[in-house]
């Protein structure tokens, strides 16, 4: 299914079936977060070993997953062709096609396999040395998650390693939901490292929009398997809770950016942070006048107004209202006043944007807790309830709507409160709500609702 430009795949319980697509944690947690990522990168700054590294047949080269602890074939799975799980290693490859120049020199960037706006994303960020194995055309290779290598690839291996002490070498965090997000949203979502943020001139000029969900996109790129071993070393991944704190995150990222000069473009605003949906419909100009938007009860701004693009948001305070109920309201009370103050000025709007970016990460922090027993059921309703469902009335918050539907739905086979039978049951349901955001020239916000309001309906039927 096509959404947006990107790769994103459709799951019941373990199965994954790949589709095109054209598609503060409170102040004292957030530092901590941020002081963690940044002593991992003081301590391995020059210490990139490249993919070869990793590639021997007693490491993860193998052709079979015949592994005793871990697979061993998840360099071949990182390389499958025409498969999401591949994506990462042909993320330089893309800059040699015809689309990626034509986008560079739009630009004046040139050559876009040296082009360092292009670089900071289709390939591993170097920000120091690298070693005789490193090489810029791996794409996006496995330092560019797990972290600079050196400083842990002779050890993680032997005998008595633990994760712990592979994390206290530079290894990234992966298995906590918030330095994960913090890790993919770099590219994933846009970062103020060199090469990491997608422009609307970008995107004018050709490159696909940005779209992003931490649980469904860890899933497409996992290579593990999540077995005794790996739960006794690093505990057992909780899809609803990378769900929700992913969520949380972006909203963070998304705000922190936008009061950053990446917020303005010469004498307009950055429109890479806006809905580019709410500007780029047809116009029509007849006896009878048509609207080509729909009124927001979430954004209280002028009519006709670009909204800044709410996907995360709306999908926040859905978690919100179940894992976070105390804070759901001020949640709510620091959105209507962000979108409220972009009608007046930047100043006011980085203001009000920077409290709502307090409550985002103090949500992460409260959600990295979230899960078990019902939380999955509660969140597809509150997604389907009243105070949410009326706020899909543009096409990037409705993908991230039925995305969150299946990522809720998968977690919920997972935990075996429902079964791959029932699931595959309402498939069909999930399917037609894709379908009304097929097409971002075509999208339907009413029949999307009511699509996924009889998804939400069908699971509820199963708690």
């Amino acid at each position: 299914m096509a959404i947006g430009g990107h790769m994103v795949g459709f799951r019941i319980g373990t199965l994954v079936t790949s589709v095109a697509a054209t598609i503060l944690l409170g102040l004292p947690l957030i530092i901590a977060l941020q002081a963690s990522l940044a002593g991992q990168t003081a301590r391995d700054i020059s210490g990139l070993e490249g993919v070869a590294s990793c590639a021997g047949t007693t490491c993860h080269g193998r052709m079979e997953a015949d592994g005793v602890i871990v697979r061993q074939d998840e360099l071949m799975r990182w390389q499958e062709p025409s498969t999401p799980g591949g994506a990462h290693s042909r993320a330089f490859a893309v800059l040699s096609y015809p689309r990626a120049r034509q986008i560079t020199a739009t630009l004046g960037l040139g050559e876009p396999t040296a082009a360092p706006a292009c670089l900071g994303c289709h390939t591993t960020p170097v920000s120091g040395a690298t070693g005789q194995r490193f090489s810029p055309g791996d794409g996006v290779g496995c330092e560019a998650c797990h972290g600079p290598a050196a400083g842990w690839i002779a050890s993680h291996y032997t005998v008595g390693a633990s994760h712990a002490a592979n994390i206290a070498r530079g290894m990234t965090a992966l298995d906590r939901p918030a330095i994960r997000a913090a890790v993919c949203l770099d590219c994933h979502f846009g970062s103020d490292k060199p090469g990491q943020f997608v422009s609307h001139r970008m995107m004018a000029a050709g490159h696909p929009r940005v779209s992003f969900e931490l649980d469904l996109f860890s899933t497409l790129q996992q290579h593990h398997d999540e077995d005794a071993d790996y739960i006794q070393r690093k505990g057992r991944t909780d899809g609803v809770r990378m769900w929700a704190v992913g969520q949380a995150m972006a909203v963070n990222r998304a705000l922190t950016l936008y009061a950053t000069p990446k917020g303005t473009e010469g004498a307009f605003p950055e429109f890479y942070f806006f809905d580019c949906h709410s500007c780029h419909r047809r116009i029509y100009d007849g006896e009878e006048r048509t609207r080509t938007w729909e009124g927001n009860p979430g954004r209280p701004i002028p009519a006709g107004m670009p909204p800044f693009n709410d996907e995360n948001m709306i999908l926040l305070a859905a978690a919100a209202k179940v894992a976070a109920p105390g804070m759901a309201a001020r949640l709510d009370s620091d959105s209507r006043a962000f979108h409220a103050a972009l009608a007046r000025d930047r100043g006011a709007a980085v203001a009000a944007g920077g409290r709502l970016a307090a409550t985002a990460t103090a949500l992460a922090s409260a959600l990295s807790s979230a899960g078990g027993g019902d939380t999955a059921f509660a969140m597809v309703d509150a997604i389907a309830g009243p105070g949410i469902a009326p706020r899909f009335t543009d096409y990037e918050g409705s993908v991230q709507g039925v995305m969150a539907i299946d990522t809720l739905i998968n977690a919920l086979v997972k935990e075996k409160r429902v079964t791959i039978g029932a699931a595959a049951g309402i498939r069909a349901n999930i399917n037609r709500a894709y379908a009304a955001v097929k097409d971002p020239n075509g999208y339907r916000p009413a029949d999307f609702r009511a699509s996924l309001g009889q998804a939400v309906r069908s699971i509820r039927a199963l708690r």
